[in-house]
């Protein structure tokens, strides 16, 4: 038996109405000074500066459903969490040089040393320790399908990868300022340049779209990307800063107090995708009344 049509519908008002509609997604901050993971709104509402604390400088940060993996640049390490903040393993990798960029892609973790890119599972058991070598510094890592881009400090570069590690393009967009952070929204790239107080917006294929789209922002670590908005940490200023991916300033002081924040992750809250789930209830309860009246 479904659930009556109007017991659904009276589920979706009764979430509806508790629903923080304001604020749709969640932003997870590294914080190198802080030793800590800081947890935000969308709209840049405080839910808990210190969800997970007691770190070793923090730099990059990935979140892969109910999990946030990051990196601990001295300690050489990448630490497994929850979103709601419990530690599953602090040490979930360990023996990794100068670990920076991190990303998740299925049950897959990439994760940058000092030359070179290491492949784990999300368990922590290794893959591949050198999926990519020859990287000169790299900085920052962002999955897209099965292409990997990595930005490469030294190298002032982004190159292209497979996932398997074959090379697509070693210098796919070049000129850059020590890359810290790159971001996919499409088919564009969102690059961080770091020395530059800039970002600049290349297409996944290696097109300049705009080299400056955004400037004057100081030096910035991380940026992440949520529906048409782009989300950037200044590293000197404490704080998050909103754009929108045509390069319009929001908010530039989205999020302040800081110390020193790195890597910057924005998804989707929780109680969006139930909210989802509800409403693709009440449309199956919709099709299956018209079902049960056809027979």
């Amino acid at each position: 038996m479904f659930p009556t049509k109007r017991l659904i519908l009276s589920l979706f008002a009764g979430a509806m109405a508790s629903m923080p509609l304001i604020a749709s997604g969640q932003i997870y901050v590294a914080n190198s000074a802080g030793s800590s993971i800081g947890e935000y709104t969308i709209a840049g509402a405080t839910i808990n500066p210190s969800l997970v604390g007691g770190l070793s400088d923090p730099y990059g940060i990935a979140v892969s459903g109910s999990y946030i993996f990051e990196t601990n640049i001295d300690a050489g390490t990448v630490g497994e969490y929850t979103t709601s903040g419990a530690t599953v393993n602090g040490s979930l990798i360990s023996g990794l040089s100068n670990p920076r960029g991190i990303a998740v892609s299925g049950s897959n973790v990439f994760v940058t040393n000092s030359n070179s890119i290491s492949e784990y599972t999300t368990s922590g058991t290794l893959v591949n320790a050198s999926l990519i070598g020859g990287l000169n510094v790299p900085l920052s890592i962002a999955i897209s399908g099965s292409n990997i881009f990595v930005g490469s400090g030294l190298g002032e570069k982004i190159a292209e990868y497979t996932t398997s590690g074959a090379t697509v393009n070693a210098s796919l967009v070049t000129g850059l300022n020590w890359p810290t952070s790159i971001c996919v929204a499409g088919n564009d790239l969102f690059v961080t340049n770091f020395n530059a107080g800039t970002v600049g917006e290349y297409t996944t294929s290696g097109a300049t779209v705009n080299a400056s789209l955004i400037s004057g922002i100081g030096q910035s670590y991380g940026i992440a990307t949520y529906g048409s908005n782009l989300f950037i940490t200044s590293w000197t200023g404490g704080s998050i800063s909103e754009y929108t991916t045509s390069g319009a300033l929001e908010n530039s002081a989205l999020v302040t107090g800081l110390p020193y924040p790195r890597g910057i992750v924005a998804v989707p809250e929780p109680a969006s995708a139930a909210l989802l789930g509800l409403g693709a209830a009440v449309l199956l309860s919709r099709r299956t009344a018209k079902r049960d009246r056809r027979a």
